[in-house]
């Protein structure tokens, strides 16, 4: 009796085993065709290209003569929190803009085999402006896109006319959220968290992150409206986003050494009333380099770039009416290494 007993309860277990592995499966084939059914409701926008390897998704927009921008996005957004703020048509006006999905974000692949710092990333993008054409631009970078758009200018091989720095994260404080964020980029359990829980705990707080990043503001009806959500939640985009997440601080730890060097003419936003990201992390910046302007959008809270766009573009056109092209600057940072 004994005996049967014993196997009864390794039975039991086992079926409970199964039955668990089943719904992680189902779980994680359901994730798969919810991404998939997010991309074909929501195509590229832009254009692609191939540089190192790496397959990345861009817009090119205005006129192909005119001085140029370039913009960087924030963690887990893409191209199109630039065209629903209007910054792209704003700026498209009397610029050559280019915008693209960062490495995993959007339509941009991100490659594991690589720690996608902001420096790599940087190197990255740097290869494919000069493979589109794209010299002496304005690099305007929001959010997390500010750490490329700054590897970008600290580059020695890069010349650039300025940057435009909007809600940016720059020097290293305590952020207990940064770490919580972080469990999708865990090798291995990281990927398990990535196509099982997250992509549903994700959907679950999306509204109120939403709301977070746009107070003391109500999030735009065009943002609600046009921007591709759905896209966000894939397990692959998740991950690149927790990615940045856990390199958010040793980033900002890499580079504070090297504010005092930067030469490049830089304009830097903030938002009064950001709950995402202080902006004393602007006034501090403000003091750290030798040519910037600061400009704290009163009302406004961690998406600037929505509270006044005008003004962002105004910037830009300053700096392009203004400066001579970075080739011709002396002074330039030192280089940070992407490997």
């Amino acid at each position: 009796m004994a005996l049967d007993h014993q196997g009864l309860a390794m039975t039991t277990t086992e079926t409970v085993l199964l039955i668990g592995i089943l719904f992680l499966a189902l779980v994680i084939i359901g994730n798969i065709g919810f991404a998939k059914l997010a991309e074909r409701r929501n195509p590229p926008i832009g254009k692609f290209l191939e540089c190192d390897g790496v397959v990345l998704h861009y817009i090119d927009r205005g006129d192909p003569a005119a001085p140029c921008v370039v913009l960087f996005h924030g963690n887990g957004s893409m191209i199109q929190d630039f065209t629903i703020s209007g910054l792209v048509d704003l700026l498209a006006r009397s610029n050559r803009v280019v915008c693209f999905d960062r490495p995993g974000f959007g339509y941009s692949r991100r490659p594991r085999l690589r720690i996608w710092s902001a420096a790599a990333q940087a190197a990255l993008l740097m290869k494919a402006l000069d493979q589109i054409g794209v010299r002496d631009p304005v690099v305007l970078g929001h959010s997390w896109g500010a750490f490329v758009a700054i590897a970008l200018a600290m580059r020695k091989d890069y010349p650039i006319r300025g940057l435009v720095l909007a809600s940016g994260y720059y020097f290293p404080t305590g952020r207990l959220d940064v770490w919580l964020m972080s469990g999708p980029a865990i090798p291995v359990l990281g990927d398990l968290v990535s196509y099982t829980v997250a992509p549903v705990i994700s959907w679950a707080i999306l509204p109120g992150a939403l709301r977070k990043i746009f107070a003391p503001r109500s999030v735009p009806p065009t943002f609600k409206n046009e921007f591709p959500s759905s896209l966000v939640l894939r397990p692959t985009q998740l991950r690149a986003a927790a990615e940045e997440s856990a390199l958010l601080i040793p980033t900002a730890a890499q580079f504070r050494a090297h504010y005092s060097a930067m030469n490049d003419d830089v304009r830097i936003f903030h938002g009064t009333e950001d709950r995402v990201i202080q902006h004393k992390q602007a006034r501090d910046l403000h003091q750290a380099l030798p040519r910037s302007d600061l400009h704290l959008v009163p009302n406004a809270g961690h998406m600037v770039t929505y509270a006044d766009p005008a003004a962002i573009t105004e910037a830009v056109n300053s700096i392009i009416n203004s400066s001579k092209p970075a080739a011709f600057q002396a002074g330039r940072a030192p280089n940070i290494s992407s490997r």
